[in-house]
């Protein structure tokens, strides 16, 4: 069930293979110096296992780094499975997949990604205790959607005083790619604060619900990038900035929650001679991962102690923005050496 592939990258890469439940999926564990590495499970359609193989390395890097920024004691993992969420999820796989989280035995805690939800958590826990983002159970902290939506609303108000010079969101034109569980609750931050919303998402459903909803406007998918707007938030799969949309772009703010936006770290610098403020997507979209946190920690005051950690990332981005203005820089790079010297100064 649990193949240990090479990686010159990851302490640990794994295929998890399951012929009883047709179940297929990846496990990669970038770095544990922190304590065991923690990150979401998600279930999507790849090209190949190779197009899989490449997601999950880079989101568990990116879990590394995140929860540094974010001051947790957790290292970076993330696990993939291949598959249509829609019509290929079934209880035998999440039950299967989550033997196969138990066979490594505490170096990896999972929760819910893309899509995923608490009750596929639920089917998981049937069969592992190294999974969070459950809906009920000790020190039980749900879906952490509506966390991840809080820190880069935060994110914004931050990118805000220093693009527009003020924290004031009221007539601001936002817009939003990707309606799923993050993108949905952002977009009821935003509207609290009197943007103006433009929407993108690949399910027209939802897309009618937002218009009803929020008042939105629509834009196509692979449009939404070059919208005339003061804020961009990218809010569905990795690697929207790069080297074709990247010209294309008329927002001078960037805060989302997809991970990997950059498709590559040029891309960074290259908005930065754009004079677009791209805010790291590991330091803005950190609130879920504080949120599963509490339940991995067992956290007693989970909400004060959520707060006070989400405060906390906040005072790091906004320290990451003021440093990277004085060197001429991007934020991005920025806030990598700033995690970079956090992991440095832990022994090995």
């Amino acid at each position: 069930m649990l193949t240990r592939l090479s990686s010159t990258t990851h302490e640990g890469l794994y295929r998890v293979d399951d012929a009883a439940s047709g179940l297929r999926g990846f496990i990669a564990l970038h770095s544990t110096r922190l304590g065991p590495a923690a990150g979401g499970l998600r279930m999507r359609v790849y090209d190949n296992d190779q197009a899989a193989i490449d997601d999950v390395l880079n989101l568990s890097r990116g879990m590394s780094y995140k929860n540094a920024a974010a001051g947790l004691p957790l290292g970076g993992g993330k696990a993939v499975i291949l598959g249509d969420p829609r019509t290929e999820k079934t209880p035998e796989k999440l039950r299967a997949f989550g033997r196969a989280i138990d066979a490594l035995q505490g170096q990896y805690w999972t929760a819910e990604d893309m899509g995923m939800a608490p009750s596929d958590m639920a089917e998981l826990a049937k069969e592992t205790r190294f999974v969070a983002g459950l809906d009920s159970g000790n020190h039980a902290s749900g879906d952490p959607s509506p966390v991840t939506a809080q820190g880069v609303f935060n994110a914004m108000l931050i990118g805000s005083e220093k693009q527009f010079g003020n924290k004031d969101l009221t007539s601001r034109r936002v817009a939003v790619q990707g309606l799923g569980h993050v993108g949905w609750h952002l977009c009821r931050l935003l509207q609290a604060a009197g943007a103006h919303l433009i929407v993108a998402d690949m399910d027209p459903v939802v897309v009618a619900d937002a218009v009803q909803t929020f008042g939105a406007d629509v834009a196509a998918p692979s449009d939404i990038h070059q919208t005339q707007v003061d804020i961009f938030a990218p809010c569905a799969i990795g690697g929207i900035l790069n080297n074709h949309t990247i010209p294309q772009i008329n927002a001078r703010l960037i805060a989302g929650a997809a991970n990997n936006q950059l498709a590559s770290p040029a891309d960074a610098d290259a908005l930065q001679d754009r004079g677009i403020l791209y805010l790291p997507d590991y330091v803005a979209n950190a609130g879920g991962i504080i949120n599963v946190a509490a339940e991995i920690l067992q956290i007693e005051n989970r909400q004060k102690w959520v707060d006070e950690k989400l405060t906390a990332l906040n005072a790091t981005m906004a320290r990451i923005v003021i440093r990277a203005a004085a060197e001429g820089i991007s934020p991005a790079h920025m806030a990598d050496r700033t995690v970079d010297d956090m992991l440095l100064k832990v022994a090995i």
